[in-house]
């Protein structure tokens, strides 16, 4: 089985260092996968699911996360992932998720400057984000 070397990190601390198998951004065109020996990119990343395989002695491990926006950087068989945050959907806590999408909504009916106008629709977009994935994570698979 052909890896790579992935690191992942957020803004507030290491997420993921290893090898891996296969890998899926959320890309402004839409989902993108990469695989060992993939060409050489530098790109955006969007709020979205990150989901990626790791290999074990027993097979693949599927792992899946919430990101916010950042890059990506491929090059020579490894890929570097720089996120504001990642979160693992057994650490997303719904509740407050919930209350950070009523706030970025609330704070998005009011009359204010385009900056905090465009900050609000990220807040919101993290906030669903971070819904949505919890939310899927919970279902029987």
């Amino acid at each position: 089985m052909n890896s790579f070397d992935l690191c992942i990190l957020a803004a507030d601390k290491p997420f993921y260092e290893g090898k891996c198998v296969s890998l899926v951004l959320p890309m402004l065109s839409g989902q993108y996968g990469i695989q060992a020996n993939h060409s050489n990119l530098v790109a955006a990343v969007v709020p979205g699911e990150l989901d990626y395989s790791v290999p074990t002695d027993g097979g693949l491990v599927r792992v899946r996360a919430a990101v916010s926006e950042g890059i990506v950087k491929v090059e020579n068989n490894r890929v570097l992932v720089l996120v504001d945050t990642a979160e693992r959907p057994e650490d997303i806590d719904e509740n407050r998720a919930r209350r950070a999408a009523e706030e970025a909504k609330e704070e998005l009916l009011h009359r204010q400057s385009r900056r905090a106008y465009f900050s609000a629709q990220a807040q919101l977009a993290r906030a669903m984000n971070r819904l949505r994935i919890k939310r899927s994570s919970d279902e029987p698979q």
